[in-house]
């Protein structure tokens, strides 16, 4: 479709799109009962008025084509309205019903499963503006890419200039959420695009001759005493030139993807094919759609078209043309041109779309946030955050944070009370890691990092299927991470309230043993606990850290800054929260 209208005015341009529609709806009426009118006398006694039929069909045609494109610009309007409601859905983070993006969670993944990035509430359905499954999934496989800052800092500088691009993005989006509703597998249809051609040379005649000899049968037929036993005889010798052709393109329209898939396809490539971008990473995704002797989007425009006759030969008036014209023949040597001439490019053109639709995400998501604070890589192993928040925190409760982490300064040991925010401001420094490797800015202010591999160990559960407890899990977890530094890997890790299940003597002795390890190493990260005796290390260990967070206790309260504050946590408060939940301490005698 070409969006030659308002788009940014979609309720209104949808009541006008609507009363058009109901006007081609009944224009399209009135030529079928005069259709059919035409077709009962002209058989029944004035045979001449059959000619009327011609012009006739192709006025419906004509009606049939403006009430689809009316209905494609109504589905298009629809879907913009449908991104309004969606956006402001986002901005007050109700994401319940996004996309949650389950299947795309990993338990022994490196971060995935710590960080919020798929299920309920999570950074994906935040993100997320793709329209099918290849979109969602190429997404996915961005979020939980390795580090990669070259590859960050190429999208960043896309991202950027997308942004500028609103009517693109918001087009692109519409497009895809207008015309792809139930997916069909594309098995078959790739199947099929490397299937040999069924055309043979010798169909070349009867393709001729078909609609030659059917339109001197029917003149001679309507205009001359001719008996219709002879027009009879033509239709049966169709059947069985038709019938060479059949069993082809049985097997093409069962192939043929779904109609919103070549819709949408068709309308992305003409969107691609109209816009100019300077980013050179922009300019390297949009050349494979018509940098070629031809245009992706007419290719599949024709595809489309010719999907929609393949798939619609049981229809009256095309089974009337097919009889009397063998229109089948036609139709099968067009279809094996096309897939002689385009077979090769079109899994292609899917794939690029895929990465498409990702950095529409991207660009859509930086624009709705307005992610204006900026990113720096460096070689050197160190981490600055700067007004650093939580994308998944409502923006008007989110508390921002800083820290610094030098070169000489290896692992932080994180302490504070219960619900004071260690684990959120653990999180939210991974999951602005993430992003920042997709090539976004970070929720903050400004983010500068080394090129570290992110690890976190923050969710480690038992598993009774496997059985595996919940500390037997937390120490895999820590043996990857110790692989990765015995392999001299830089790595940032997060690891939220350490060995927490074992008991006090053995989790302090292990605690200490793991942080003189890891000090050694390339790594770098924080560590979470509630063991303040961990805090007495960095008198030992030069390159450890205290920070922690506070709470402050006033009757019945516990009151929250969420600031993290250098050294380590003064007081704590699971003594109050448990008497608020109702527990009464005995004093001893």
């Amino acid at each position: 479709m070409t969006i030659d209208f308002d788009a940014t005015q979609p309720s209104r341009e949808l009541r006008a799109c609507k009363q058009k529609i109901a006007g081609m709806a009944l224009a399209r009426l009135i030529v079928f009962f005069v259709l059919a009118a035409v077709l009962i006398v002209g058989l029944s006694e004035v045979r001449w008025l059959l000619i009327l039929f011609f012009p006739l069909s192709a006025l419906f045609i004509y009606f049939i084509l403006l009430f689809n494109e009316q209905k494609d610009k109504e589905a298009f309007l629809n879907a913009l309205l449908e991104m309004e409601g969606q956006k402001e859905k986002r901005k007050k983070r109700d994401l319940k019903e996004f996309e949650q993006g389950i299947t795309f969670k990993e338990k022994q993944h490196p971060f995935c499963d710590d960080l919020d990035l798929f299920g309920q509430h999570s950074l994906f359905q935040l993100i997320n503006h793709t329209v099918n499954e290849g979109g969602q999934r190429r997404l996915a496989e961005w979020m939980k890419a390795s580090t990669n800052p070259t590859k960050a800092r190429q999208r960043n500088q896309a991202i950027h200039e997308l942004t500028e691009k609103e009517d693109f993005i918001r087009n692109f989006e519409a497009i895809g959420k207008a015309f792809i509703k139930k997916e069909k597998s594309k098995r078959s249809f790739y199947k099929w695009l490397n299937t040999r051609s069924s055309w043979k040379k010798s169909y070349l005649i009867p393709m001729i001759i078909g609609p030659m000899g059917g339109l001197l049968f029917l003149m001679a037929w309507l205009l001359g005493d001719f008996s219709s036993a002879y027009l009879g005889v033509w239709i049966l010798i169709g059947f069985g030139f038709l019938g060479l052709v059949f069993k082809p393109l049985m097997m093409a329209a069962k192939a043929m993807p779904n109609e919103g898939d070549l819709k949408t396809f068709s309308a992305w490539a003409n969107e691609l094919e109209h816009i100019d971008f300077k980013n050179l990473y922009l300019k390297d995704l949009q050349s494979p759609v018509f940098d070629m002797d031809f245009k992706a989007s007419k290719a599949l425009k024709s595809l489309e078209q010719q999907s929609f006759m393949v798939l619609n030969r049981g229809n009256m008036i095309y089974l009337i043309f097919n009889l009397l014209f063998w229109v089948d023949i036609f139709v099968l040597w067009r279809l094996e041109r096309w897939k002689d001439k385009h077979a090769p490019h079109i899994k292609n053109w899917e794939e690029v779309f895929e990465k498409w639709q990702v950095m529409v995400s991207l660009a859509a998501f930086s624009r709705e946030e307005k992610l204006d604070g900026s990113m720096d890589w460096t070689d050197e192993l160190v981490l600055e955050a700067i007004q650093i928040k939580h994308p998944l925190i409502q923006p008007e409760h989110c508390v921002s944070n800083d820290l610094k982490m030098k070169v000489d300064k290896k692992i932080i040991l994180l302490t504070g009370a219960n619900m004071s925010g260690k684990t959120t401001f653990m999180r939210t420094l991974g999951i602005n890691l993430v992003m920042v490797n997709l090539g976004l800015n970070p929720m903050g202010k400004h983010l500068l990092c080394g090129p570290f591999q992110l690890f976190t160990s923050m969710r480690n559960i038992d598993n009774l299927g496997e059985s595996i407890s919940s500390f037997y899990a937390e120490l895999s977890r820590i043996k990857k991470l110790l692989s990765f530094a015995e392999k001299g890997e830089p790595v940032f890790f997060l690891l939220d309230e350490i060995l927490k299940g074992t008991n006090t003597t053995d989790r302090v002795m292990g605690s200490e043993a793991l942080i003189r390890q890891l000090s050694d190493s390339n790594c770098k990260g924080i560590i979470s606990t509630h063991d303040i005796e961990l805090s007495q290390l960095e008198e030992k260990i030069l390159s450890l850290a205290n920070f922690s967070f506070h709470s402050d206790i006033q009757e019945d309260q516990i009151n929250f800054d969420y600031k993290i504050k250098p050294g380590p946590c003064p007081n704590f408060n699971a003594h109050k929260l448990m008497e608020l939940m109702g527990i009464r301490f005995i004093p001893h005698n």
